[in-house]
């Protein structure tokens, strides 16, 4: 398999300050587990800075506008008490819309089988109108549209196993029946939405975890709910918010997985993908806050999009 690995050092310059969760570690971290010899096969791509057109295939400029306006001249300027700005905030926040962006032409053109985005700053909290839970632009959200727009797709999943629900993603598609939003998520847990209840135009499946659920329990939902809706989907691209703070040792959540867990999950997407849509995923790094913990699963992720 040809699997594209996106990183850039813009992603360092978003500072969040010190003691906070969401950190340019978390990137250095990752890099750092993909450089031995097993990953000299990836095919590493700069990504390009993405535009505001692409922005706005989700977000009103309105929005875009009051993100520009808000990057502070130096030190750092919150948005809200979790979500913070710098100075490098802004291209970091293109550069991760440029990454999937890049990403689904390269996968949609045969270039690469798949993908892997290490971006920051995370994007699935970011709704529409709203910057929330450290995300400015919905990365996955925008790729979507973007497939959706430039590529004519009209089948395309998501698929979204951070630790905490997607509820900026899922605002985006909630009457869009052409987009499949799934996400397994701790409950109750921010940001306090992601109840089975909520499944807009038939199209939205949440999957409620409960605070020490393991792996065993995890795999079990995804066999019983999530797998078996993408197959009935039939996607024509399956994208990925790859969040990793569902780990055992992650700080901000009370969910037991570990490294295999993502390793299996990642397989059976592949397989999901492999019947559906050519293999064909993207997938793009949102939560992790364990710095040992979030490079060992990256990796893990990664080196199972690389095996096939």
């Amino acid at each position: 398999m040809k699997t594209l690995y996106y990183s850039h050092p813009d992603f360092l310059f978003h500072q969040t300050g010190a003691g906070h969760p969401e950190c340019p570690d978390r990137i250095a971290y990752i890099d750092r587990a993909v450089s031995g010899q097993d990953f000299a096969g990836l095919i590493r791509q700069n990504p390009p800075l993405g535009s505001e057109q692409q922005v706005r295939l989700i977000h009103p400029q309105f929005h875009i506008n009051a993100i520009v306006a808000a990057i502070p001249e130096q030190g750092t300027h919150y948005l809200d008490q979790d979500t913070v700005l710098s100075t490098g905030s802004g291209k970091a926040a293109f550069r991760a819309v440029g990454a999937v962006c890049d990403a689904v032409d390269n996968v949609l053109a045969g270039t690469a089988d798949n993908a892997f985005c290490a971006v920051r700053p995370p994007g699935h909290h970011a709704e529409p109108a709203l910057a929330m839970g450290f995300c400015l632009f919905n990365n996955i959200a925008i790729a979507a549209a973007y497939a959706q727009q430039h590529h004519q797709l009209e089948r395309i999943a998501i698929v979204d196993f951070d630790v905490h629900h997607g509820n900026g993603t899922q605002a985006a598609f909630y009457h869009q029946p052409n987009v499949l939003y799934a996400s397994s998520h701790e409950m109750p847990h921010y940001p306090g939405t992601g109840y089975p209840e909520e499944t807009g135009a038939g199209n939205i499946i949440n999957v409620p975890l409960a605070a020490g659920d393991s792996g065993n329990e995890f795999r079990q939902k995804y066999r019983r709910i999530i797998l078996p809706a993408l197959e009935k989907f039939k996607p024509e691209l399956l994208l990925i918010s790859a969040g990793f703070d569902a780990h055992k040792d992650d700080p901000l959540a009370s969910i037991g997985l570990v490294e295999a867990d993502f390793a299996w999950i990642t397989q059976e997407l592949m397989g999901i993908a492999d019947s559906y849509c050519h293999g064909r995923i993207i997938s793009a790094l949102e939560g992790g806050y364990n710095l040992n913990a979030l490079a060992a699963s990256a990796a893990i992720h990664i080196k199972a999009l690389m095996a096939g």
